[in-house]
Formats: structure tokens, C-alpha cells, sequence
């Protein structure tokens, strides 16, 4: 059993200075963000979330819109896909359709997600994990769990003043808060994480954890949606602490491998680890259209813009893949995905478009004619690392086209993305931009 420190000092969140236990404001800089915790020093494992990084990168670059209810996402009939913290006060949150979020708060500033963007500066933020901890994993752009156990004499003092001192410097070179939990295994860090919002910093140590969760309703465990808590409900199940009181056979025996994980984590039990290095499995893209489209001309252009963004994508992680996949959706929401198996990996947006137009145009020509899509996407999967353009016998100027694509992506990196503009993504331009 794990002994637990006795020094009950804490730390300064804006200088990261030490405080005495009794301490009001720091002795070094008088900041009142102080942080204590009977177990600070004994933690290792961190949940570091980027408080609506989409918006707050939006609200960097562009001071005017501090104070402004701000939303990534597509206009009309696209989905929020982050939203500011003013925007939430008015009920705007992710997934909402744009046209909901806009009834609620009429005023907000609707942006165009920019992913590369915030991949780039999600990219500077994992590197400033990486110099503390090898032991980063990553669950998206904008956040990821470290585990700074034994790291103690790298940075001369516990993970605890290495986490302050990261949250400070984010915010110094990139520009945007983040939200940090820490405690002794993953769920646990994660749900200090979300307890104080924005630029907050929490800590749930192993002596209070079953207290503090007890209470909880069921569905404050991450993982238990509408659908699971109405089940859990129907047999008395409504706080954490009811689930205590079933024993692991019995939620097993009701609610599957579900109902054991849950009496796991109702017992703040994850055994985890922080896994370094995740698989991709896909890289993809898609768009949303502000009104339907049947016209094969204006389906083909909306498929080369996908193909590019993923290729773009595929490049800038150094990825190729077997299988290419081009995605519809009709009018009426149904899904339509069509997959094809390649010889060799393709990662250039010519061989990807190429390969989808075939499986595009059978679909709008075939026996779903005149039928109309609301949707289209590209993307490759099964992914490996690329192996050069080898051309295609059936197709002479793929090769060709291939190293044409090659140098506008060079002259791209060098003047910028519209450098080299092809006459598909010129004709685009002059169109009502897509969600």
C-alpha cells in the first residue's frame, strides 16, 4: 500500500511558487490562485483539456472577438463544432445544428473551422507535453493524458509544479488556456479536468475519491448516455453509490461488459495506462452543402475538394492508404459508402479523386439517377507509410499528374495554400461556400 506524503504545502498557479499550508496569497507575486491538496505531491497522472480550442485560436488571432459569443462550425445546415464559453452561457454546445445554435444566440460569430490550423498549434501544445513526459497520449487535437511518474529528478520537483508550469507556459506561447486534472489514474483525471473550467486546475486524491463520487448521478461517469442511464434507472440505479451496492456478477449479468466497467470506475478503479502511442486508422474529409446537389459537375468539383483536404491531411502526417473510401449522404440522411482496394498505398489527392469519381458517378447514374446529396467525403484507411508515386498502367498521365501535384504542394508550403490554384478549386471559389 502506497504511503502518502505528509507535506501539505502547495503551490502558487501563477508563479509556481511554493505556499505554506496556512498561506492566503502567494509570498512571492500576492496572487490569491493558490493550490492545496493533502495528496499534491503523491500524483502523477494528468488530464490536460484545451478550453474551447477551436474558439479561444479564433479569439487569438483576432482580439475583437474576446468578448463575443464565437462558433466553429459550418453555416445553415452544418453542426457546431466548438463553442466559446459566451456562447455556451446561451445553451450553444457541440453537435448542435447550426441553425438551433443560432436561434438561441442570433448574435454569435460563426467561423469556418480551420483544422490545420489547430492541428498546428494542437501539434505545439502535445511537443510542450513531450519535453516533460514521454508517456503522452493523445485523444484528440486538443486533448491528452501524461503520466509524469519518475520524472521527479528530470525536472527537479513532483509532477505537480513540472503540470503548473506547463499550464503557465501554454498559455504564454500559444496563446490559449487549458484545464488540468490530476490524480491517480485516468477516469479520475479526467473528471477533475472538467471541474473547474476555464484555466482551472483540479486534483482528486485517493483518499476522497469514493466520497466524492458517490453522490454523483450515474451518468456524471463519462460513457453513459441517455439511453444506458434510463436502463440503470429502471432498476433503482441512480447515484454512483447505488452502483457500489450491486455486486460485479450482477451488473455483468445486467448490463453486459458496460455494467462491469461501470462498477469499476463507481469504485474509482482504472488500471490504464497512459499508452504513448496510438493507430490511426483513417484519414478522411468531408463537407456539408448549403443546399442538395444533383449536378455530376458540381459533385465532382465538391469530391476533388475533399480529396485535396485529405491528401493534405495524409501528407502532412507522412500516411498512404490501401483502401479509398468516397462517402454521400442524401437529402433524407441515408448514408451511402463505397470502398475500393488498391495495389499499392495512395496518399496524392489525384489518385484518390481518381479513384472515387468512378464510384461517384455510378451512384448519381445508376439507379439512384436524379437523386440529390446533402454530403460527400473521401478518405483512405488500412495506412502505412507511403511508398512513392508508382503511376497507374491504365491511366499514362497519372504519373504525370502525380508530379505536378508533387510541386504545388512544394510551392504551397513556400507562398501559401492559394499558390497554385487548380481550375476545379477556381471554379469553387466562385460558389457559395460549403459548410
Amino acid at each position: 500500500m502506497q504511503t502518502l506524503s505528509t507535506d501539505n504545502s502547495g503551490y502558487c498557479r501563477d508563479c509556481g511558487s511554493r505556499a505554506t499550508a496556512r498561506a492566503q496569497i502567494c509570498p512571492q507575486c500576492n496572487s490569491h490562485k493558490l493550490l492545496f491538496h493533502p495528496e499534491l505531491h503523491d500524483l502523477s497522472i494528468a488530464h490536460v483539456d484545451c478550453d474551447a480550442f477551436y474558439a479561444s485560436v479564433e479569439k487569438r488571432d483576432n482580439p475583437d472577438l474576446v468578448d463575443k459569443p464565437v462558433i466553429i462550425g459550418g453555416r445553415k445546415r452544418g453542426v457546431v463544432s466548438a463553442a466559446c464559453y459566451v456562447a455556451r452561457v446561451y445553451g450553444v454546445h457541440s453537435a448542435m445544428p447550426m441553425f438551433k445554435a443560432l436561434k438561441v444566440c442570433p448574435h454569435a460569430v460563426v467561423i469556418r473551422p480551420d483544422i490545420s490550423k489547430y492541428s498546428y498549434e494542437g501539434q505545439r501544445i502535445k511537443k510542450m507535453m513531450l519535453d516533460l513526459t514521454p508517456s503522452v497520449q493523445s485523444l484528440s487535437i486538443d486533448e491528452a493524458f501524461m503520466d509524469l511518474t519518475g520524472t521527479e529528478r528530470l525536472h527537479g520537483g513532483p509532477p505537480i509544479s513540472a503540470l503548473i508550469r506547463l499550464q503557465r507556459d501554454i498559455f504564454k506561447e500559444v496563446g490559449v488556456t487549458v484545464s488540468v486534472g490530476l490524480s491517480y489514474n485516468k477516469f479520475l483525471a479526467k473528471t477533475a479536468s472538467d471541474l473547474d473550467k476555464p484555466n482551472g486546475f483540479s486534483v482528486i486524491g485517493r483518499a476522497e475519491a469514493l466520497e466524492f463520487l458517490a453522490p454523483k448521478p450515474v451518468d456524471f461517469i463519462f460513457g453513459v448516455g441517455p439511453a444506458f442511464k434510463r436502463s440503470l434507472n429502471k432498476r433503482g440505479i441512480v447515484t454512483i453509490a447505488d452502483v457500489r451496492q450491486r455486486s460485479d456478477t450482477e451488473m455483468m449479468k445486467n448490463f453486459g461488459e458496460a455494467g462491469l466497467r461501470l462498477a469499476q470506475l463507481a469504485r474509482a478503479e482504472d488500471f490504464r495506462p497512459v499508452k504513448s502511442e496510438s493507430v490511426r486508422k483513417s484519414i478522411s474529409s468531408e463537407i456539408t452543402f448549403n443546399t442538395d446537389i444533383g449536378d455530376e459537375t458540381e459533385l465532382a468539383d465538391r469530391l476533388w475538394q475533399v480529396c485535396v483536404q485529405t491528401a493534405d491531411r495524409a501528407k502532412a502526417k507522412n500516411m498512404a492508404g490501401y483502401v479509398v473510401t468516397m462517402k454521400l449522404k442524401t437529402k433524407d440522411f441515408k448514408s451511402l459508402t463505397r470502398r475500393r482496394k488498391l495495389a499499392e498505398p495512395v496518399q496524392l489527392a489525384d489518385t484518390i479523386f481518381h479513384t472515387c469519381l468512378p464510384l461517384l458517378q455510378a451512384e448519381i447514374n445508376g439507379v439512384n439517377a436524379h437523386r440529390k446529396f446533402r454530403l460527400i467525403g473521401a478518405g483512405i484507411s488500412e495506412l502505412c507509410a507511403p511508398v512513392g508515386d508508382a503511376g497507374d498502367l491504365l491511366d499514362p498521365q497519372a504519373s504525370k499528374r502525380g508530379k505536378a501535384e508533387r510541386a504545388s504542394d512544394l510551392a504551397r508550403a513556400k507562398f501559401g495554400k492559394d499558390a497554385i490554384v487548380t481550375g476545379r478549386t477556381l471554379r469553387r471559389k466562385t460558389k457559395p461556400t460549403d459548410t
